[in-house]
């Protein structure tokens, strides 16, 4: 993997990303664009400076849905930062990382974490990093974390998906991906409209309300996700999404294979509370499962209480935390 800066990047990037110019970034800190197997990825990175490295790093990953992106995390990111290094990424298709127009998939997302955790190895040395992720992204944390286990010191999963509904419980790592909705979606005669209608932003304060399961949605993020999905290409990943490509049939298995420590943080409220599988993983030793009064996006309703639970689970579970800088 190679490291380039946003600004050095070859004539084509430059293109895409001058496309997005308008465009804020998600969250504040140092925007580095990573060339990766899986495309342009561009991540942030704040609280730190290379001399002064006393913590663990973090990476979060924001969620999947039409309007993905770092902000997704920036109430997090910003806490952390006053505390340790903290490091966000857009996933591929979502952000400011490029939107070109191919196959989005689970795999591709798991490679895009590992990409990201490289990326903080490279700046801090090949210590194990804790890592949280937001609903889908928490199955392509877990994933990574099976096929990497050494990268990872724990996992931190926010609203997972995988415990709801029919157990995905298969053995094969298939998808749901459905190609003739995909296709249906894509049909050239309604493929821009039904994401403009998708987009609007009526629609987008109804998703962030069942998210939320209250109308007192965070503003800021309404605004954020209305800009991101009116840039260039912002199509392409969300209809992999909704057609299924990003939900994988063994998941739970995936989950049950777990062994390093495990905090996991559900909400009561929205349209995100299905967690009917959970027994398969409660109770172990490794798993630590919290609820809040709060709706999917908790650290934007309740940060205190997250952050407090998730620092006692780093005291409890993985005391080590403040290693000697490597880089």
């Amino acid at each position: 993997m190679s490291v380039t800066n946003s600004e050095t990047l070859d004539t084509t990037k430059a293109q895409q990303g001058h496309a997005r110019s308008s465009l804020a970034n998600p969250v504040g800190g140092t925007r580095t664009d990573i060339a990766t197997k899986v495309g342009r990825l561009a991540t942030y990175s704040l609280g730190f400076t290379a001399s002064e490295e006393t913590t663990r790093p973090l990476l979060l990953v924001h969620s999947i849905n039409a309007a993905g992106s770092a902000f997704e995390i920036k109430t997090l990111y910003d806490h952390y930062a006053k505390h340790r290094p903290v490091h966000a990424v857009d996933l591929p298709g979502f952000g400011q990382s490029d939107r070109d127009d191919r196959e989005y998939t689970a795999r591709m997302m798991t490679d895009a974490v590992h990409a990201a955790i490289s990326r903080v190895q490279d700046m801090h040395g090949p210590q194990p990093i804790d890592v949280i992720a937001l609903s889908l992204s928490c199955e392509f944390a877990a994933r990574a974390a099976t096929e990497k286990p050494e990268t990872f010191h724990t996992l931190g999963l926010i609203s997972p998906t995988g415990f709801e509904g029919k157990a995905r419980d298969e053995r094969a790592p298939t998808t749901r991906g459905q190609s003739w909705l995909l296709g249906t979606l894509r049909f050239k005669l309604w493929d821009e409209g039904v994401f403009k209608l998708l987009t609007a932003r009526p629609v987008i304060r109804k998703f962030l309300e069942k998210a939320w399961g209250s109308k007192q949605i965070d503003e800021s993020m309404l605004d954020y996700d209305y800009h991101t999905t009116h840039q260039p290409g912002a199509r392409y990943a969300p209809y992999y999404f909704v057609a299924g490509f990003m939900f994988s049939k063994d998941i739970l298995n995936i989950y049950e294979s777990l062994r390093l420590p495990v905090w996991m943080a559900l909400g009561t409220r929205g349209d995100f509370v299905d967690y009917r599988h959970k027994s398969r993983v409660a109770g172990r030793s490794n798993w630590t499962i919290v609820k809040f009064e709060a709706g999917a996006l908790m650290h934007f309703e309740v940060l205190d209480q997250v952050v407090k639970s998730y620092d006692q689970f780093l005291a409890v579970s993985a005391p080590n935390d403040t290693p000697v800088a490597t880089a």
